[in-house]
This record gives structure tokens, sequence and C-alpha cells, in this order.
């Protein structure tokens, strides 16, 4: 089987397993993304080299915070018990933290700044980003499918306008050739134009519906186009930057032809809290204007 076969064949298990998860409910996403986060976190540690506890620790903490986001996300307790139980949840992970501090101190691994800053990554940066999902999922499904397709619809423009402005004499402008020497300015404003333009049908099916008032949806979905571009694009340079940083190409091998969770989600990342956060204050703000 030729690479591109592999990878077409992954590429479309992905996009189905993301997309039915999405489709079907919500406790189907919920446990596709602990799936994810679990992978992605170990999948980080391992590449780091942490220490097993460490390890387990960040493994936990992944699960804590999940199962905090979907008290919050979904209440499933029901109104009169979510607070309770997300603080409860939240104040458990205490232990959590402090169990990885004891094990530098007892264990002297020689580099504890190191292994517990990558311990708090793993968790501010990837697991929590993940979990975001939830949050903007109990909006509106409709707009965490919009999240993953401007995603895919920007990286697609983005390759495509880079490769063909590469071709001229004079070749394109890259962004970071220190990080990433194919990407392009050229291909950034190509992602967000593509990534609009699909804002727009997208806007016309109804998906911004949830977040849109008074006349405002279109501006609402164009800015969540906009923002889903350039927070997707920075979220793949720190992830690019962070591989480059110790010396691998690719975080796995999970998908066949496509690298590691990590490499998957990399846009993800940073883009999923920044649009969990535009789309609850176009909620609240849109129908005040």
């Amino acid at each position: 089987m030729t690479e591109f076969v592999k990878r077409t064949i992954s590429g479309a298990v992905f996009v189905g397993c993301v997309v039915g998860s999405i489709l079907w409910n919500q406790w189907a996403i919920a446990g596709l993304l602990l799936f994810i986060n679990v992978l992605a976190v170990d999948e980080f540690h391992r590449l780091v080299k942490s220490p097993t506890t460490l390890r387990v620790c960040a493994f936990l903490g992944a699960i804590m915070i999940w199962l905090t986001a979907i008290c919050v996300a979904y209440k499933p307790m029901g109104e009169d018990y979510y607070r309770a139980f997300s603080i409860s949840l939240a104040i458990s992970y205490l232990p959590i933290l402090v169990l990885s501090l004891m094990d530098e101190i007892w264990n002297h691994s020689g580099k504890p700044l190191q292994n517990w800053g990558n311990m708090l990554i793993s968790q501010v940066m990837i697991a929590i980003p993940l979990c975001c999902m939830c949050l903007l999922y109990s909006l509106d499904k409709w707009l965490l499918l919009a999240l993953f397709v401007l995603i895919w619809i920007n990286d697609t423009g983005a390759y495509c306008v880079g490769s063909l402005t590469a071709k001229r004499p004079q070749g394109n402008h890259k962004m970071t050739p220190h990080i990433s020497p194919k990407k392009s300015w050229e291909g950034l404003l190509g992602g967000v134009f593509f990534a609009m333009v699909a804002a727009v049908i997208l806007y016309k099916c109804g998906w911004f519906d949830s977040i849109s008032a008074n006349g405002y949806g279109l501006a609402v979905a164009l800015g969540f186009a906009a923002t889903t571009s350039l927070f997707g694009t920075l979220g793949d340079l720190e992830e690019s930057l962070f591989k480059r940083s110790i010396g691998v190409k690719d975080s796995g091998n999970f998908l066949p032809g496509h690298g590691g969770v990590l490499d998957r989600f990399d846009s993800i990342l940073l883009a999923a809290p920044i649009l969990t956060s535009y789309s609850w204050l176009c909620y609240f703000i849109v129908p005040l204007l």
C-alpha cells in the first residue's frame, strides 16, 4: 500500500470519526475528546521523556480536566448540582499537582523545573484546549463542527495558495522560515480567504444562528472564520517550533501518513479556547447590540 493511499484512508477515517461523533450526540464527542486528550498528553510526555510518575500525573490531570468540562458543559447531574460537582472536581485536581511536585523532590531527576514545566504545558496547552470543545458543543454542535470544517478549509487553502505562489520566479514571502520553511504570508491570506468564503456558506445554512442576532449574523460568521484561521495557523507554528526544538519530524505515528495526535490537532489546540470564548461572548453580547 502506497503512502498516499495510507494517508487518504487514515485521513478519511479521522474525518469520519470527528464529524460522526459531533452529529451523533454530546456523549459521543465527549468520549472521542477524552480518548484524544489522553493520547495527546501521553504523546507529549513521551516526546519530552518525562518520568513515569509525572506521565501518570499528567494522564490523571487530563481526565480530571475532562470531567470538570463535562460537568460544566452538560450538567449531567442536573442544574442544582453541577456547580458543587465542578468545584469538587477542580479542588481534587490539586493533589495531582502536589504529587507531581513531590515526585521531583524525592526522585532527584536533576531537571525539576523542566519536568514541572512540561507537566503544566501538557495541561494548559493540550488538555484544557481539547476540553474547551465540550463547552463549544454545549452552545451549539454546529459551532464545533464549523471549527473543524473551517480549520480544514483554511489548511487546504493555505497549502494551495502557498504552493502556487512559491512557483513564481520571485517565490513567495516566508512567514517563519526558521520554524516552518513552507509557510508563507500568501498562504496565510489564501487560507483566511477560503475560510471566510466557507463561513458565508455555513452562515446561510444556519450554523451560526445560536450566536447571531439583530442582523449581525454575517459579521459574527466572518469573525469566527478569521479567528479560526489566524489562531489555527499560530497553533500549527507552535507545534512546529516544539518539534523542531526536540529534533523530531512527527509527534508520533498514530495516524499512518499523518503523524501523531498532536500533528492532527495542532491547529485546534490554540483555536479551540479562543473560538469558545469568542462564541460565548457573541452569545451574550450580540443580542444586546
